[in-house]
């Protein structure tokens, strides 16, 4: 653990599961932190938005 907020969650990307600082895999495979479990479910679907406007905007140039 290292000493999050009890309050935050994390995804883990190594596991594909919500993390809480009870319950955490090393940095390197977490994504977050996020202030709801709902947010961190969909972790991997917000990246893959953020990535896809970056590449737009890479484009634009």
């Amino acid at each position: 653990m290292d000493g999050g907020n009890p309050d935050e969650y994390w995804f883990c990307v190594k596991h594909r599961r919500v993390e809480t600082p009870e319950d955490m895999c090393p940095a390197r495979h977490r994504l977050g932190p996020y202030s709801t479990r709902a947010e961190a479910e969909h972790a991997l679907e917000r990246a893959e938005e953020r990535n896809e406007e970056w590449d737009a905007a890479d484009g634009e140039d």
